[in-house]
């Protein structure tokens, strides 16, 4: 939706229906996969990670939206949902940012890394409040448009988690 910010309350719902569809994923994962699954959870902001996201804010201009994000979840780690899925906490972002600078997308005056997938591809947020994946497993390389905002995006994998078998 663009044009429109990520609501705090949104996320927190996304992230009970996120967590509930992840309870009934690895209730039956060992059966339908003939494995013991990975780590699968979407994990709740801290302190620690409220102060690393304030460092973020001061080093880069962080979309809105982002930072709203990361006020109620630090990270998620979805191993077993398709190749798997991984929203990087502040630290793992500013990290990427201080190393690679921002993601190199046309249109967009800064696009930070904030997530990645199993296949090493990479998740870009644009000042624009799109988000961006890239073509390869670099950060240097093409990126296309995922999703036209971070709700898309959450809503997108949320379908993804509730449709893994």
């Amino acid at each position: 939706m663009p044009g429109e910010r990520l609501d705090a309350e949104w996320v927190r719902s996304w992230w009970e229906q996120a967590d509930a569809a992840l309870t009934k994923l690895m209730q039956s994962f060992l059966s339908a996969h003939g494995f013991p699954p990975g780590h699968n959870a979407v994990m709740p902001a801290t302190d620690d990670s409220h102060a690393t996201t304030s460092v973020l804010v001061n080093l880069a201009p962080v979309p809105s939206d982002l930072t709203t994000l990361y006020g109620a979840i630090s990270e998620t780690s979805l191993s077993d949902v398709d190749s798997g899925y991984f929203i990087h906490s502040p630290a793992t972002t500013a990290e990427h940012f201080r190393e690679y600078g921002p993601a190199p997308i046309e249109g967009e005056r800064v696009a930070l890394v904030f997530a990645s997938d199993g296949g090493g591809h990479l998740f870009a947020i644009g000042d624009s409040g799109q988000v961006w994946k890239s073509t390869t497993a670099s950060p240097f390389e093409d990126f296309e448009n995922a999703a036209s905002s971070l709700q898309e995006f959450l809503e997108q994998l949320g379908q993804r988690i509730a449709n893994q078998p």
